[in-house]
C-alpha cells in the first residue's frame, strides 16, 4: 500500500473545510482514510490550520509523502 498525506474535503457547497489525512494513494476523494492528522479551514478569518505534530512525524518517518497542496500548508 502506497499512502499519501492528502486533504479530505468536508462541508457543504461554497463552505468547505478540509481534514488532513493519511490515505491510500489510489483512494478517490471521500474514500477510506488510514489516519487523521488535523484540519484546515480556508474560510475562517484568519485561516485555521491545526496539525498533530507527533502523528505527522510518525507518518513522515514511515516514508509517507504529502501531496503538493499539503506540502504548501506544512510550510505555513
Amino acid at each position: 500500500m502506497a499512502a499519501k498525506i492528502k486533504l479530505y474535503r468536508l462541508g457543504r457547497k461554497k463552505r468547505e473545510f478540509f481534514r488532513i489525512v493519511v490515505a491510500d494513494e489510489s483512494t478517490a476523494v471521500g474514500g477510506k482514510i488510514v489516519a487523521s492528522l488535523g484540519f484546515y479551514d480556508p474560510l475562517a478569518k484568519p485561516v485555521k490550520i491545526q496539525i498533530n505534530d507527533e502523528e505527522l512525524k510518525k507518518w513522515l518517518g514511515r516514508g509517507v509523502q504529502p501531496t503538493e497542496s499539503v506540502r504548501k500548508l506544512l510550510k505555513i
